[in-house]
């Protein structure tokens, strides 16, 4: 779902949104080599986010691709500062999903397998309550979906409804949508700007 025609809310505002902020990802994306390891070549957003009109079409790109959202949840650590422009846009507070060991007790966690390991995320169990609503989950980008899930099902278990994933950038090749589908239901909708 990256054309601007697949959108949800698809209108002008989104169609420019979208086209303004696959031109910043152009212009600005910096390509690593080998990083973080030999074979992988890194896409680092970083200069698209310092940039101002690169970061303020980002935002509204993804902000247009959502509806009917209570709060909205950044992933631990780029999707805190999407998170926070977006949640702005939109009128919501925002949540930081947290990596394990970062947040005072009590906590909500979950741990998950990665390629390399396994990792944890937390929010907070007692300090913010997601009961009942409407979750927009937020990050950088999409690689294998692992985090996404994991994220979706921490929220999920807190009781909060995750009703979409926003990211600025999906891999190809690494069948993120593919484990999202899998791990929370083919009709969550996933919004990616652009594929890289």
């Amino acid at each position: 779902m990256t054309d601007a025609e697949h959108l949800p809310g698809n209108d002008e505002t989104t169609a420019q949104a979208v086209a303004r902020a696959r031109q910043a990802i152009v212009d600005h994306a910096r390509l690593v080599p080998d990083f973080p390891q030999p074979g992988i070549a890194f896409k680092d957003l970083t200069p698209v986010l310092a940039d101002p009109v690169g970061l303020a079409a980002v935002v509204t790109a993804l902000t247009h691709g959502c509806t009917d959202v209570d709060l909205v949840a950044g992933i631990d650590a780029r999707g805190f500062l999407l998170g926070g422009a977006v949640a702005r846009e939109l009128g919501v507070g925002v949540l930081a999903v947290r990596k394990g060991g970062k947040l005072p007790p009590p906590v909500h966690s979950v741990t998950y397998s990665l390629e390399y390991g396994t990792a944890t995320l937390e929010i907070p169990a007692s300090a913010v309550d997601v009961a009942s609503r409407r979750i927009l989950l937020v990050d950088d980008v999409l690689a294998t979906g692992g985090t996404a899930v994991a994220a979706a099902e921490l929220l999920g278990r807190a009781g909060g409804v995750v009703v979409g994933v926003a990211v600025i950038m999906e891999l190809d090749g690494l069948d993120g949508r593919a484990t999202i589908a899998r791990g929370l239901g083919a009709h969550l909708p996933v919004h990616a700007v652009t594929t890289g």
